[in-house]
């Protein structure tokens, strides 16, 4: 499966890792906004400087860290750049072939941040659906219906 098929995250893998790493859940994420932006930031540097050897380390790193999360795709973005990067090296090559994954690896992590974050609030899973309103309560602020 290529990185655009795959899924953003996968919920049932992201549940496994909130529940496997209990109350160190929200506190790896943040490690993991941190990490994933210093690696994006030099796969981004090695992609200007043309090296694939500077790109194999960061991506491996964005791959793992973001499977532990679900991030399906991010985890295929940074897999692929890992073993084209890998391929380059052996054979001597410019990483060119990886400019449009690595130009999408940023905007991929943003909306992966953002879904993890929204689906990590522990506000926003206790808030429920109809807070401060009965169901069958008129709808209409301050006007009797």
């Amino acid at each position: 499966m290529s990185y655009q098929e795959a899924e953003l995250v996968n919920q049932a893998d992201l549940a496994k890792s909130r529940s496997e790493l209990g109350s160190a859940f929200l506190r790896i994420l943040g490690y993991f906004r941190e990490d994933g932006d210093k690696a994006i930031g030099a796969i981004e540097q090695a992609m200007r400087e043309r090296s694939a050897v500077a790109l194999v380390t960061p991506a491996h790193t964005l791959k793992g860290e973001s499977a532990q999360f679900g991030a399906h795709r991010l985890s295929s973005m940074a897999e692929r750049i890992e073993m084209v990067a890998r391929r380059c090296v052996e054979t001597r090559e410019g990483p060119d072939e990886l400019i449009e994954v690595v130009v999408g690896l940023r905007p991929c992590f943003t909306e992966t941040m953002s879904l993890l974050d929204r689906d990590s609030n522990p506000l926003v899973a206790r808030r429920p659906a109809t807070f401060g309103r009965r169901s069958d309560a008129p709808q209409g602020f301050g006007r009797a219906i």
